[in-house]
């Protein structure tokens, strides 16, 4: 009987043990990872590369936040890293020095910090007006709208940038008040400082998690997500919560875009090139469904983690850049897989 009972507990604990780690793969992956990179490299745990990856994973994060409500209501959206470029192209052209000899606009007066990130947020969002509209109104397939509005964007932020007889070069010399809202930081004790582009990410993080947790918007973004024309006939307004969730994204894009102008105190039209493959891999990775309903704002900043810390961690290792590709591209595939799998049992 005792032999039974204990038979039975060994089972019973080998399925609560495989339950959990298919849960949460991926931060066993990621733990696993910063452990054994850490002992190959004790550098890679040191405060100031930790920092550095956080930092990074800030202006990641807030665009995976953005790609990822889209993703929820069974879309994506391409456009987003060339929204990011052209809207740190934006930010950044407001904001150079007076004194910088290729300034895009030389009669430009300065103006308050603020004014110039608005601006950018203002762009991000009207093309993710244009994106809700054309998903929503036309009903153009997200995948295909999102193509056209990516290629517009570029063509856009180049012209922007194009400037005789300079051409569309890097946009430079910019403000030390905007290079430090990426760059600055709080002090906490002794050497120890909290980033303020970390703050920043925590701020949108928290709000992105009231609105699709706790506002009525949210729930509508996943209704749809599961099941549209459920949704529609329960009283939802399809068209308007998409519109909303792609201002949403666009805006937020904005704010990425104008932080990494910050951070990297520079911006070309090239900026951003990608990106969205990044975030939308991201997000899968935190498993937000492919198949549309599914996505949390815990799991978009896992996924983004993940990614950065493989980044960084394939860099202290010495791994090939080639090689790192792979890497990413067989996570990303695993991870799609293991969603399609999770879908096709529930049907």
């Amino acid at each position: 009987m005792a032999q039974a009972e204990s038979t039975t507990t060994g089972i019973t604990l080998w399925k609560t043990a495989k339950d959990f780690a298919a849960k949460k793969a991926v931060l066993l992956v990621l733990a696993l990872l910063v452990i054994v990179t850490g002992i190959a490299q004790p550098n890679f745990l040191s405060y100031d590369n930790l920092i550095n990856i956080l930092m990074i994973t800030s202006v990641y994060v807030i665009i995976a936040l953005g790609e990822g409500a889209i993703l929820i209501t069974k879309g994506t959206d391409l456009s987003a890293g060339r929204v990011v470029g052209l809207t740190a192209c934006v930010a950044a052209s407001m904001l150079q020095r007076s004194d910088y000899a290729s300034k895009i606009f030389p009669d430009i007066p300065a103006m308050p910090l603020i004014v110039p990130i608005l601006i950018a947020i203002v762009v991000g969002l009207i093309v993710g007006i244009i994106n809700g509209g054309i998903v929503a109104w036309l009903k153009v397939p997200p995948f295909i709208a999102t193509l056209g509005t990516m290629t517009i964007a570029y063509g856009a932020v180049s012209l922007y940038v194009d400037r005789p007889p300079h051409g569309a070069s890097p946009i430079g010399g910019l403000r030390n008040d905007f290079t430090d809202v990426a760059n600055g930081a709080i002090p906490i004790a002794g050497n120890v400082r909290l980033p303020y582009i970390i703050i920043i990410a925590a701020v949108v993080l928290l709000l992105m998690w009231v609105i699709l947790n706790r506002t009525r918007l949210g729930k509508n973004i996943y209704a749809i997500g599961a099941n549209p024309d459920a949704a529609e006939v329960s009283g939802v307004n399809v068209n308007k919560t998409l519109i909303i969730v792609y201002i949403i994204a666009g805006a937020l894009y904005g704010l990425a875009g104008s932080l990494q102008a910050a951070r990297q105190g520079s911006a070309t039209n090239n900026l951003g090139y990608g990106w969205e493959l990044d975030a939308i891999s991201a997000c899968v990775i935190g498993g937000v469904s492919t198949t549309g309903g599914i996505g949390t704002v815990g799991g978009m900043l896992t996924g983004v983690l993940m990614l950065t810390f493989m980044n960084n961690a394939l860099v202290f290792l010495n791994v090939s850049p080639y090689w790192q590709n792979v890497v990413k591209g067989i996570i990303i595939v695993s991870a799609v897989a293991v969603d399609i799998r999770k879908y096709l049992k529930k049907r």
